[in-house]
Order: C-alpha cells, then structure tokens, then sequence
C-alpha cells in the first residue's frame, strides 16, 4: 500500500438488481476515481469495487463486462442474496488489505460523487472516519422527510449510536477496517457499529439527488425493519423499558389492590365487568408486547450463536489478483 500522502482509494459499491442504473453510474465513478488521482490525492492505483448482492437481473453480467474492458474496475459476486448491510460489509473486508482507504457509496448516484474530495482531504488531515451527511432534504417528499428523520431520532432515544442523517456514505482507512473486522455480529447495522470503533472522524455535507435510474429497493418496510434491527442489535434499552414499564405497572397495580381492599371494608364495592375487563385486556397487552421484544432479543442471540459466515463470495471479475481468489 502506499503513503498516506497518496492513499489508494477503493470505492466500494453494493448493487441488487441494478443494471438499469449501473451503466449510467459506473463512468461517474471511474472519472471521480480519474480526477482525484490526477490531483494527487489518491494512488492511480485505486480501484472501483462492485459487490453483486445475488442479483437476479444482468447486474453480474454488468460487471464482468465493465472489469473486462477496464482494469480499474473490480467485482465480487455474492452466492446469494444477503441484504444491503452484508454486500456493503462484503465489499469492505475484501477491500481492507489492498488499500488504504475505502469509501462506500450505493450506485443509484443519489449521492453526490463530488463529496469525495472533502472526504479525501479530510482523510489526509488526518481523520481516520468520514461520514456522508445530508445537508438538507428538500428533495424528500413531506412523509419521507418526516419517517427519516424519525427514524434517527428513534435510533438515538433508543441507545443506538448513530450520526443524524447518515446512511452508508462513508471513508474508512484500512486502520479503521482492521479493527472492525475483529466486530463478529452476524446481525448488522454498520451506521450504528462503524461508531463503536471510534479513531478521529469527521462528517461532509452533501445534498442527495433524485435516482438516476431503476427503482428504490429501500421501500417504508425495510427502513421499519432495519430500525428495529438496529435498535435490538445495538442497545438493550428496549429491555430496560419493559423492566422500567413492568415496575411501574406493578405499582399502579398494588395501589389498585390496596384502593379495592379499603372499598371493601367500607362497603363501597359494586360491580362492574367494564373496568376489570379493560384492566384484563389492557395488562394482556402489554404482556404480549413485551414478550415480543424480548423474543426478538432471543432470536438475535440464537442467530449470533450459531456463528454463520456473514457473507460467501461465489465468484469474482478475471481481474481479481493476489489472496481471496
């Protein structure tokens, strides 16, 4: 590898069922690798690295050609398809030790290619992690400006380290990936674990565009889920509330028994199914609630007993040189 003063750079980029927008995004990305390297900033040995999420279009097929009339660009090829987290961190460990620094970047060119200057200059300032931020979201619709934001909000209310308005637009050196390797969670969430690592970082804005061809795989749903997993895979706050919720619900509970006990010595008790059925209802509830959560931590924990490979790279371009082939 080289100098920190010339870093090879390796932009990584998951793709699934891209092969509308790849063609169009993938000369973005070699001329940005073109322009850095002709200012100096990174090594002309600096590639672009394609991870295939088990796509089942031509996105492979894609590849293979763009690796084959170019040598800068790279590919591997998952043996199925794992989840946008995975291909990300797919690409990153096979990145670690062939260069110096990584940026990870989604290819549908919603993000803006261009912040990778400042994320360069930053790195040779001495950061070893820059996050991507969004400067605003003028481009989102009212609902998903609302959901998103809500959606970091809860990540940090909920213990899940996470920088606001972050998604996985962000440089890496090799430094940082060394250690990160060494973080074995089978359940990821990288914008909550790439913090955990800590070393200087910084953040760059840039605004999002629109995507510039195909369709979003990132529908409500799978924000929805990858909150949660978040949450449940970072923070064990959740079960700190259900124990917080139970004390006091136990309390209300003995205030109530003792409140009854005193009608009744009184005399002042009467009947009525109304309020016992909806105390019934409501504390069934509950319960069922918290088992669910509690459940969902247990399935984390069986998940991440059974030690499965994170990611299984089936194939890679002819280029692909030195160990892993």
């Amino acid at each position: 590898m080289s100098a920190k003063s010339s870093p090879v750079l390796y932009i990584v980029i998951p793709c699934y069922n891209e092969q509308e927008v790849l063609p169009i995004t993938a000369p973005m990305f070699l001329q940005k690798l073109q322009s850095l390297a002709a200012a100096g900033k990174i090594s002309p040995e600096s590639r672009v690295l394609f991870v295939n999420d088990g796509s089942k279009d031509d996105t492979w097929a894609i590849i293979t050609r763009l690796a084959a009339g170019d040598g800068r660009f790279l590919g591997i090829s998952q043996s199925r398809n794992r989840g946008h987290q995975n291909a990300v961190l797919a690409g990153l460990l096979e990145a670690k030790d062939r260069c110096d620094i990584t940026i990870s970047i989604d290819c549908d060119g919603q993000d803006d290619i261009d912040a990778m200057d400042a994320m360069v200059d930053a790195y040779l300032d001495g950061c070893e992690v820059v996050y991507g931020v969004r400067s605003d979201r003028e481009s989102d619709t009212f609902f998903k400006r609302f959901t998103a934001e809500a959606f970091y909000k809860l990540l940090n209310a909920m213990g899940a380290e996470v920088i606001f308005n972050h998604a996985d637009y962000r440089l890496l050196s090799s430094r940082v990936l060394q250690e990160f390797a060494r973080f074995r969670e089978v359940n990821l969430f990288l914008r909550g674990m790439v913090p955990l690592v800590g070393f200087k970082s910084t953040s760059v804005p840039y605004a999002r565009h629109e995507r510039l061809a195909g369709r979003s795989h990132y529908p409500l749903a799978k924000m929805l889920a990858l909150a949660f997993d978040g949450i449940t895979s970072l923070s064990v706050r959740p079960i700190r509330f259900i124990t917080g919720f139970g004390v006091l619900v136990a309390l209300i509970s003995f205030l109530g028994v003792i409140w009854a006990l005193v009608q009744a010595f009184l005399g002042h008790t009467v009947s009525g199914w109304a309020s016992m059925t909806c105390i019934i209802c409501f504390v069934s509830g509950v319960q069922l609630i918290c088992l669910g959560i509690i459940g969902e931590y247990i399935g984390k924990i069986y998940m991440e007993t059974k030690a499965r490979p994170r990611y299984i790279i089936s194939e890679r371009t002819a280029n692909w040189k030195g160990d892993g082939q």
